[in-house]
């Protein structure tokens, strides 16, 4: 995806967390009391975007919603967080979907780098499930994974 942007001198990050912490920073950031598939944080927008440089921003997947969503159209998890990554990265770069038409064409974008980056990553069956194994853990409640819910100072 990243290549087909050609985007290899930007910087982005890529999270994959739950819904817990998704939900709260949809709260926090957007208003919306829930969870929520993917968030996009994107640097070149606001007051002080002419400083982002290279930095394009944050995207943020929620595993466990990604997960629903694939079993309720029959997709493989990994398929849907990578549609997830691409729709966040479009983002990212200014695409929106607050219309038809503009929803078409983003559509029709997360489609061609989810192609893209299936063509670019062609995995063995072991390799795929090795990817899968570390998305379920993910996306398993914070206390079941041994993990504290509160954050730790630094």
């Amino acid at each position: 995806m990243i290549r087909l942007l050609q985007l290899e001198k930007s910087d982005v990050s890529f999270v994959l967390t739950n819904d817990e912490q998704i939900h709260h920073l949809n709260k926090v950031y957007r208003g919306k009391d829930r969870p929520t598939d993917v968030l996009a944080f994107a640097m070149h927008e606001g007051e002080y975007g002419s400083l982002a440089g290279d930095v394009l921003g944050d995207v943020i997947v929620s595993v466990p919603t990604a997960r629903k969503q694939a079993l309720s159209r029959g997709a493989a998890v990994l398929d849907e967080v990578t549609m997830l990554l691409a729709h966040g990265l479009l983002h990212l770069l200014g695409w929106d979907h607050d219309t038809a038409a503009k929803d078409r064409r983003m559509k029709a974008e997360t489609a061609r780098l989810c192609s893209a980056a299936e063509a670019a990553s062609p995995r063995p069956k072991t390799a795929r499930k090795a990817v899968a194994k570390r998305v379920k853990a993910a996306s398993k409640p914070a206390a079941k994974r041994g993990l504290s819910r509160k954050p730790k100072a630094r």
